[in-house]
């Protein structure tokens, strides 16, 4: 079923039909807008509680604001709007709730409209299976702030995501973020000025690809915390175009974007099985990428229980364009780093690692060929920041991780997609 309803706010010769009466219409036809944009929220929540599977909800035009969220929770329903600068559901006046759009029904597609100022997520998807969202613009318009919401789009703990061609601006954490989730997609979108652009957590299978972060406090983060369920692993970055995101930290304290350098290419802590490859990374003044244990107090996370591996491991980084960054790295303990490495008037290396090892896995003192760290990348080099020795003897470790693994497995979304989507 689709149901279009009918624009309020952008055409102002026309006359309310439908739900309310032709008498609203003036002596010219004409319906003063102001009472049209407070109108139409009420027939759109009525609209998504009536809903039944399988309808396609059509938003026109216009700007239309909402103080509570809305929440999508029958399946097989799709919402559009006419454009992500078309169609805008503000949140500013939000005094109920904290999301913009809660999603929590399966076979969904949330496409060209945009998000502004809720308390919380811009868009949250949880617990959900075959979700579609493009073309969508979450964004905090008084600009990064640490009291905006945590994530722009959020799917968590959900199965078979496609994100693309969308836009997030403004997230006090990720302004995409995929948590707890399996086979995923993200493509095309362009993350600015959030404290991490796009945030991979406790997720297997997904590829990211054709993404822009700039302008955030870090461009990419893969991690893995042990206070959330799912395994790790199987995630590919590549042609993306990471750069300049060396925005002032901002944000929330507890989560894992907090603890990422200001100035970060792409980070990855305690990730397994990722590979990296074809991206354009550029221009990051702490370092263009960063590779981390999971740790507390300088030393590695363990006693979590449930088998927890704050290590990474399995990472194959090749066939990148690193460009300049490393000058002016974040924190005293990264700028002593860098005269030490490289002299006063020298850059950080590309790559910036901490160090760890799993001594458990060690055989003769080295990572098997499976476990270790491939850095295949021309001239860029990996620095060890030698963490055990109390970072007394930094050093340049780059031939020692000149190796290569087999490429990871493309991700196939596999759900009957809409018209129009695809994973290539």
């Amino acid at each position: 079923m689709n149901v279009s309803l009918r624009p309020l706010s952008l055409f102002r010769t026309a006359c309310l039909v439908g739900t309310l009466s032709l008498a609203a219409c003036g002596e010219t036809g004409t319906r003063d807008v102001r009472d049209a944009d407070r109108s139409y929220p009420f027939l759109l929540t009525e609209r998504l509680v009536n809903a039944r599977p399988g309808d396609v909800i059509d938003i026109p035009e216009g700007v239309f604001a909402f103080d509570r969220p809305l929440a999508l929770t029958v399946d097989g329903l799709t919402l559009r709007g006419q454009g992500a600068d078309r169609t805008i559901l503000s949140f500013q006046d939000q005094v109920m709730g904290e999301e913009g759009l809660l999603v929590t029904a399966r076979n969904i597609t949330l496409e060209n409209l945009a998000i502004e100022d809720p308390i919380g997520d811009g868009v949250s998807i949880s617990q959900s299976e075959n979700v579609v969202i493009r073309g969508l613009r979450v964004e905090w318009t008084d600009g990064p702030d640490a009291d905006n919401g945590a994530y722009g789009i959020a799917p968590i703990g959900s199965t078979n995501v496609l994100v693309e061609d969308s836009i997030a601006i403004g997230a006090a954490a990720a302004g995409i973020h995929v948590g707890q989730s399996h086979n995923v997609v993200i493509r095309r979108n362009r993350a600015e000025r959030n404290r991490v652009g796009i945030q991979i957590e406790n997720t297997t299978d997904c590829d990211l690809y054709e993404n822009v972060a700039t302008g955030n406090s870090g461009g990419i983060l893969v991690t893995a915390s042990p206070a959330q369920p799912a395994s790790i692993g199987s995630t590919r970055i590549f042609d993306n175009h990471v750069f300049d995101n060396n925005f002032e930290s901002f944000g929330r304290t507890d989560t894992a974007a907090a603890r990422l350098p200001t100035g970060s290419g792409i980070a990855l802590q305690a990730s397994d099985q990722v590979e990296i490859f074809g991206n354009v990374i550029a221009d990051h003044r702490s370092a263009n990428m960063i590779i981390a244990a999971l740790t507390e107090a300088g030393q590695p996370i363990l006693d979590v229980g449930a088998g927890f591996d704050p290590y990474p491991e399995t990472l194959h980084v090749h066939d990148n364009d690193f460009r300049g960054g490393g000058l002016n790295p974040d924190g005293l303990e990264l700028q002593v780093l860098r005269l030490v490495i490289a002299g006063p008037l020298g850059r950080m290396p590309d790559i910036l690692w901490d160090g760890y090892l799993d001594p458990a896995k060690l055989v003769d003192g080295q990572m098997p060929d499976s476990l270790r760290i491939c850095i295949d990348n021309g001239t860029a080099d990996i620095v060890d920041a030698d963490p055990q020795g109390g970072r007394a003897s930094p050093r340049i470790v780059t031939d020692a991780h000149r190796c290569t693994h087999p490429p990871l497995p493309a991700i196939h979304l596999d759900f009957a997609t809409p018209a129009g989507v695809g994973t290539d």
